[in-house]
């Protein structure tokens, strides 16, 4: 009659893997804590843009439009990877995937036409466009 082993006597692998990670990790950040370069100048806390100082402040509030088309871009980009995904399985798909990819695209296209009728894809706000002869 064979033994089987218990499930604690499983997972030691996993205990002896997790620790060499702690004690390597732990070894890696003591050793450059000891063997890094010291600095004490006033130019080591000051930020490096391309050998340009600095000027004003790093917390600039820019305006939510920048976000909206940022966040425009992300989901229209996701889409553009589900049809490409698509288009790499059309055969197999047949009329059916077809059928259901015009559909979301049909989805997209609504929904580009109500985010530009909503005036979300504009850059500027109504007075900045009202003073450019803008509608």
């Amino acid at each position: 009659m064979s033994a089987e082993p218990t499930y604690d006597a499983l997972l030691w692998p996993l205990g002896v893997y997790i620790a060499g990670a702690v004690i390597l990790a732990a070894a890696l950040i003591a050793l450059s804590c000891l063997l890094g370069q010291k600095h004490t100048a006033k130019a080591a806390d000051r930020p490096y843009e391309s050998g340009i100082d600095p000027t004003g402040s790093a917390r600039i509030r820019f305006d939510i439009k920048y976000y909206l088309i940022a966040m425009f871009f992300v989901i229209f980009d996701l889409e553009a990877v589900f049809i490409i995904a698509w288009s790499i399985s059309l055969r197999e798909n047949g009329w059916a995937g077809f059928i259901e990819i015009s559909v979301f695209i049909a989805i997209l296209i609504c929904a580009l036409i109500y985010l530009w009728r909503m005036g979300a894809l504009e850059a500027g706000t109504r007075l900045q466009r009202s003073r450019d002869g803008r509608p």
